[in-house]
């Protein structure tokens, strides 16, 4: 069966950056513990899912994605200049701990730590893949149709469609 929009993929992946023409690992998920998403309604990134388009259970394929088709470059701009005293109760973090953030509206997300000064803390607002040619080794497990309630609830519910949330 090949994939096609909403249906629940199953896949494998190792996962290297490309720095200076030598490949760097990253992460990788196993047959136990497979990366499953439904297909084609923007959970993946739009070039990840157009390399896999139409591939069959069993099939390999390896690919890079640019940067542009990635995370994006790296914006100098998206830095922020955090006072120490934010960090009285905690200590101050080193370098390159992610932070757990949250914005004036609420919205949660993560930066890691680039430089710590007696003043202020600067976090890289970035993307941690910003930047980087991603590099993917990947083998399709199983394809399936969504079902009715994983295509309301907009993801998959596991492999087999049974996982609950």
């Amino acid at each position: 069966m090949a994939i096609k929009a909403n249906d629940v993929v199953a896949l494998t992946y190792r996962l290297h950056t490309v720095e200076n023409g030598e490949k760097v690992f990253v992460e990788e998920t196993t047959a136990e513990q497979p990366l499953d998403f439904l297909y084609g309604v923007g959970m993946m990134l739009p070039k990840f899912e157009e390399n896999i388009a139409d591939l069959n259970i069993g099939d390999k394929i390896s690919f890079e994605l640019a940067p542009d088709d990635a995370y994006g470059q790296k914006d100098e701009r998206a830095f922020a200049q955090l006072p120490v005293d934010m960090f009285k109760e905690t200590g101050l973090p080193p370098v390159g701990e992610v932070l757990p953030l949250q914005d004036n509206q609420g919205n949660q997300f993560r930066a890691v730590v680039a430089e710590v000064t007696p003043e202020i803390v600067v976090a890289d607002l970035n993307h941690p893949m910003a930047g980087k040619t991603l590099n993917f080794d990947i083998e399709i497990l199983t394809v399936r149709p969504a079902t009715e309630e994983e295509l309301s609830h907009g993801h998959s519910h596991g492999v087999d469609g049974t996982q609950g949330h």
